[in-house]
């Protein structure tokens, strides 16, 4: 039986890969930074408390066959700049010591479409690469920086597989990610207008088995984006509409409207006291179609591709079974 390490296992894609790994047959020691954390519950894992950090992280991978470097820090916030550098970029470094020194034979990198970019008109696949500069924000250069690290790490000789989710969806987003939040404000009627804006969807579960297969059957040093469709906002909130029993909105917003709101915010009433409830970098990057191609993944891996219907439907369920959400309305129409 294989030993795998996952770091960042608490979180949302973390938490689905362990279950994964799992029912594959996989033990799996589960770096967390508190005991028992929520989306572990019931699972029979080693938890390793500590960070990316830890002094004594390389002799907690020892006889492992495998390390999921999924952790990461994700916050569009102006006052996480120097801390989502520092996890993403240092974290990513730190880990993959680790690894060469305790002699794990191979480690999955947990990347993001984020370290690639936007490709204006078409959907991006693992051969293109935004510049540097054009890559917007904090988050999305931090996820390139730390790509890279792992890059100048399997060009010296470590068994490194780079995997690029692109927005996950399904159960256990704890936190919840982003995306869940948009779910979620949706389901509340809380999304009254939208902005022309898209996303490449997977279903959480299938990102987590494309997780594995990398470390099956990736090439070192390569990269694998592990996504699925393309959708507009608008079509996301469309297929919503009748499992949580909202209507769409007809409303669509241009993007100076919410950058305007989310500026007003970090850099007004930030400074107050008051906490924003939008970051300027999250408008800023709506004003690209986040349109992605995962043939190759599918193609080399054999990624999933399940229905992100059921994805959206099933993320909806988990977030009512633990008391995020109201039951749906019944006057929907």
């Amino acid at each position: 039986m294989k030993t795998a390490f996952v770091t960042g296992a608490a979180g949302f894609v973390g938490s689905n890969l362990v279950r994964d790994l799992l029912a594959n047959g996989w033990r799996v020691r589960a770096l967390v930074r508190r005991s028992r954390p929520p989306a572990l519950a019931g699972l029979e894992v080693d938890e390793v408390a500590g960070d990316l950090f830890e002094p004594e992280l390389a002799a907690a991978m020892a006889g492992c066959e495998a390390v999921f470097h999924v952790a990461a820090l994700y916050s569009l916030w102006r006052r996480d700049r120097a801390e989502v550098l520092r996890t993403n970029v240092d974290g990513t470094r730190s880990v993959l010591n680790a690894a060469r020194t305790a002699g794990v034979p191979r480690v999955v990198h947990t990347s993001s479409v984020a370290a690639i970019g936007v490709r204006a008109g078409a959907s991006a696949d693992e051969s293109y690469q935004s510049p540097y500069e054009k890559l917007v924000g904090v988050y999305k250069k931090s996820k390139f920086l730390g790509e890279q690290v792992a890059r100048e790490a399997a060009a010296a000789g470590q068994d490194v597989v780079i995997v690029n989710p692109s927005t996950p969806i399904g159960p256990w987003d704890v936190k919840p990610t982003p995306t869940g939040e948009i779910v979620l404000r949706f389901a509340r009627g809380a999304m009254p207008a939208y902005v022309e804006t898209g996303l490449n969807l997977i279903d959480v579960r299938d990102c987590a088995a494309g997780h594995r297969l990398a470390f099956e059957r990736g090439r070192t040093g390569e990269r694998y984006i592990l996504g699925n469709e393309n959708l507009g906002l608008h079509d996301i909130f469309a297929r919503l509409a009748p499992i949580v029993k909202r209507s769409v909105p007809r409303l669509r917003l241009p993007v100076a409207v919410p950058l305007a709101y989310a500026a007003l915010g970090e850099y007004v009433l930030a400074p107050l006291g008051r906490t924003p409830d939008v970051a300027v970098e999250s408008v800023r990057m709506a004003k690209g179609r986040m349109y992605y191609d995962a043939r190759k993944a599918v193609r080399d891996l054999g990624l999933p591709q399940s229905d992100v219907t059921v994805a959206l439907s099933d993320a909806v369920g988990w977030f009512l079974e633990h008391g995020y959400l109201d039951a749906p309305r019944k006057d929907y129409r």
